[in-house]
């Protein structure tokens, strides 16, 4: 599709409205979608350390009781 000048390219033929918001939409979606990814990354990764930290402390103390 050829357009003659910039103004009837953002205008779409009368549908500009339409194709840039779905745009938009779209755009926010996925920016969501990443942000959320993130966190939950970030939630995870943070459990595991703390499992790994209480197994090690749990170790430790299993050990130190074992020599007493």
């Amino acid at each position: 599709m050829k357009f003659d000048s910039w103004s009837a390219f953002w205008a779409m033929g009368g549908y500009g409205f339409y194709v840039w918001l779905s745009f938009g939409v779209t755009i926010l979606a996925l920016v969501g979608l990443v942000i959320s990814t993130r966190s939950t990354r970030k939630s995870l990764l943070r459990a595991v350390k703390q499992k790994q930290a209480r197994a090690a402390r749990r170790k430790a103390a299993q050990k130190l009781e074992n020599t007493l």
